[in-house]
């Protein structure tokens, strides 16, 4: 309960101090490509239900059926001036406040991942989907998409086995360094997923 109760106040005070640049960015993607400025996205969440992520769009319209599919490398040619920038920011991540607002996601935990890949999951891998998905994680904080698939989820599950206001708050602080490094940003030729 207290920790549902810092998500909602959290957000909805990051989402209030952050509105002018949410505007600013939705008013930049939309004079530099057609297109929606809200780009959502069918993840699996807790328990294995099914949402839709909300980011800001950072590729132009339709990047998914062009080219390598959802697998992003740094200069991939389909991600606009702006989503270069949003994306070195995280700024494309703040919609995801309003999925932690609807329940959906909290904003320390395993990020929400594509039903395909949950599809593979392994019994043990299914551990991940215990806990809401959450905006950071601690496979973030430690390789975020640099890391194969495989480790990504033995580090959520880590996680997930000791979780504490302690690790919540190291997390907090190396995603804070993160963000102004914009570090780990890109994913591999796979998405970061291997088989």
């Amino acid at each position: 309960m207290i920790r549902r109760a810092v998500d909602i106040v959290v957000s909805l005070a990051v989402v209030a101090l952050a509105s002018p640049v949410l505007a600013l960015a939705v008013l930049a993607i939309r004079l530099e490509t057609p297109g929606p400025a809200i780009y959502r996205q069918r993840r699996v969440g807790l328990h294995g239900r099914e949402f839709d992520v909300l980011k800001l769009r950072t590729m132009v319209a339709g990047a998914e059926r062009i080219g390598a599919g959802l697998a992003i490398a740094q200069g991939d040619p389909r991600i606009t001036r702006v989503g270069a920038l949003l994306r070195r920011t995280s700024l494309d991540e703040l919609p995801n406040l309003v999925n932690v607002v609807r329940g959906e996601m909290s904003l320390i935990g395993p990020r929400p991942t594509l039903p395909w890949q949950v599809e593979r999951y392994t019994p043990r891998q299914r551990g991940r989907l215990a806990i809401r998905p959450g905006i950071t994680g601690w496979a973030q904080v430690n390789g975020r998409a640099a890391l194969p698939w495989s480790e990504r989820i033995e580090l959520d599950l880590y996680y997930i086995e000791h979780r504490s206001l302690r690790l919540d708050l190291e997390i907090v602080r190396r995603t804070v360094a993160m963000v102004l490094g914009g570090d780990g940003v890109y994913k591999g030729r796979a998405g970061g997923w291997s088989e």
